[in-house]
């Protein structure tokens, strides 16, 4: 962590300086001992691979590694990074009951320009000596990151701070996302509907629903997260800025007929 102690400017101001959302400055997470963060290490990587592993295959592939543990530690770590071990995707949050639900409104739907639709996700981000969570918001069309933001909790409160950067930006006509409770909370519906957005949701367990997301965190993971050690949130912050900005303005993607996702994006 960095030293903000500077009496002359506020918190808010000091995160603002260093890109550190406010809210993973006030959270101070409990530390994990290093046999979990291995555990975890090991159980990101191994997903990543084989995102169709539950707690069952996980268990039995880590014992084959050598780590002799049982499954109830391996769900209760999978539920903690956020890895669902029912469905083969990740499902960083559960929703909640009051929060409305919004139908899937992309089945079939023909995906021909920017800004038609924008979707987003949470997923787990290894850290030396513990872990922080990211959140990005793509366009479909050109698969162009138009914001991102890290935390180390899953406070509802750094998606709505993404949100909000990327509609300063420009707006969409449809925007899709999982029913996890900071996607389905009134802060961040009301949010996209005081802009006039359509608001689609994937269904319970539909991995390839929101599949761009999907296919961003294994690209990320793989060239950029698996090749650092971040020792801390502002290395993380750092690297990660690095690589989206190589993502988005200088990496030929196959999809885009080897463009990057700025030229499509930008046209």
């Amino acid at each position: 962590m960095i030293e903000l102690s500077n009496p002359s400017l506020s918190i808010a101001r000091q995160c603002e300086l260093v890109g550190l959302a406010r809210s993973s400055y006030y959270r101070q997470p409990e530390p994990e001992s290093q046999e979990t963060l291995t555990l975890m290490r090991l159980i990101d990587e191994q997903y990543t691979r084989t995102p169709f592993y539950g707690s069952r295959r996980m268990t039995a592939w880590l014992r084959t590694e050598g780590h002799p543990v049982n499954r109830k530690r391996v769900q209760r770590l999978m539920r903690q990074m956020g890895i669902e071990a029912i469905y083969p995707r990740p499902s960083l949050s559960q929703g909640v009951a009051e929060h409305r639900v919004y139908p899937y409104l992309l089945r079939g739907v023909t995906i021909e320009r920017p800004q038609q639709v924008w979707s987003t996700d949470i997923t787990y981000i290894r850290l030396r000596a513990g872990f922080v969570y990211l959140v990005a918001i793509l366009d479909w069309y050109s698969r162009y990151v138009i914001s991102w933001e890290l935390s180390n909790s899953l406070d509802a409160s750094f998606c709505l701070e993404a949100l909000e950067r990327a509609l300063r930006h420009a707006q969409p006509e449809i925007f899709n996302s999982d029913q996890g409770v900071q996607f389905t909370s009134q802060a961040f519906t009301g949010r996209l509907e005081a802009t006039g957005v359509r608001i689609s949701m994937d269904g319970r367990g539909r991995v390839f629903d929101n599949i761009f997301v999907e296919r961003l965190w294994r690209t990320v993971k793989y060239e950029e997260v698996y090749l650092h050690d971040y020792d801390s949130l502002v290395t993380a912050r750092q690297r990660l800025d690095h690589y989206f900005q190589f993502y988005n303005r200088q990496r030929p993607h196959q999809s885009l007929s080897y463009r990057t996702p700025a030229a499509v994006y930008f046209g």
